[in-house]
């Protein structure tokens, strides 16, 4: 996509061809040119197709009134503040949802960070950000949204303020494609189905993660099968498995297969999720590396295997498998 990633304090610019996004940590960072904007306010993981149809109101109103866009959100998510084990899993990472909105011609993206203080924040106070530290022009919710200290605010109490402070407050009306709700929540359990070209027709493009490639134990190397090690940065993957992928490393498209779990067998103790890839005939050294890996195919769950020799065997049979899912698509 083009995109340059720089941090600039507590702000960081996303900077494409012709346009410019930025990503304003807080109200402290807010300044006189982000006010007036035209808001949505949403988590927008994934940034899947009712996302993206939200963004295109969004974009058109704010053209139509001369005004900047803007998504408002909180980092971490309200239900991770409240049980990060138990919250739903991400699609996306902050930065990977960051770009995708990038991508969609969002001007800024205002992020609070969601804690104690946040969560004592009433309704009103709420309403106050809103029309006092952002001044929205128009703002665009589902009628189901709920803020403030105990979810005390609501559709209504936004149309009350609107009227009061003469901004427009627009219904985002549920998002359907081929009669299926687009949700976030329809999206994770079409991956945890292993049915990926639904997942990628609700999204709007193929389901990927990307990462940095770090170092590793290298037991994936002593089997004769070296893995490109990458952290979730996550409590909870949307995946688990074996898998048949494609890998994009610079401009290079690879094929292989990959594991996205808490590796069993090898009985370490990690809470976090790990993807391990390995690509066929390659054996660069990439750590440090970013890496975008896509998948394709569910080859089967993680299970604990007795010993590593017969973890090695499951690991060429599920070579074998992805190969030929390949060699079927050709």
């Amino acid at each position: 996509s083009g995109l340059c990633i720089d941090a600039v304090g507590d702000r960081r610019s996303i900077s494409r061809v012709g346009a410019i996004m930025e990503v304003i940590r807080g109200l402290i960072n807010l300044k006189p040119k982000h006010r007036g904007a035209v808001v949505t306010m949403c988590n927008f993981d994934g940034v899947h197709k009712g996302h993206q149809a939200i963004l295109t109101k969004v974009n058109a109103r704010a053209m139509a009134l001369g005004a900047p866009s803007m998504l408002v959100c909180f980092e971490p998510q309200p239900k991770e503040f409240f049980d990060i084990y138990n919250a739903p899993a991400r699609l996306t990472r902050f930065r990977e949802k960051v770009e995708l909105l990038a991508d969609h011609g969002i001007d800024y993206v205002l992020c609070f960070k969601f804690d104690e203080k946040t969560r004592a924040m009433t309704a009103d106070e709420f309403v106050r950000v809103l029309t006092e530290d952002i001044q929205v022009s128009t703002l665009f919710v589902g009628d189901d949204f709920q803020f403030g200290h105990d979810r005390s605010g609501d559709f209504s109490h936004l149309l009350s303020a609107g009227e009061r402070n003469s901004f427009d407050v627009v219904n985002l009306y549920t998002i359907a494609f081929e009669r299926l709700r687009v949700s976030s929540t329809r999206i994770r359990e079409c991956l945890a189905d292993g049915d990926f070209a639904l997942a990628e027709d609700l999204l709007g493009y193929p389901y990927a993660i990307s990462g940095k490639v770090v170092y590793g134990r290298q037991i994936g190397r002593t089997l004769g099968v070296p893995t490109l090690n990458i952290q979730l940065h996550r409590y909870v993957a949307p995946i688990t498995g074996v898998f048949a992928v494609e890998a994009y490393l610079g401009d290079r498209l690879l094929q292989g297969v990959a594991n996205v779990g808490v590796r069993p067998t090898i009985g370490e103790k990690t809470l976090k999720p790990i993807l391990e890839v390995h690509l066929f005939d390659f054996m660069d050294e990439v750590y440090g590396h970013a890496v975008k890996v896509i998948f394709r195919y569910k080859i089967r769950e993680e299970k604990k295997f007795d010993g590593i020799e017969e973890l090695k065997r499951a690991i060429f049979a599920d070579i074998d498998r992805a190969k030929q899912f390949f060699l079927a698509r050709k």
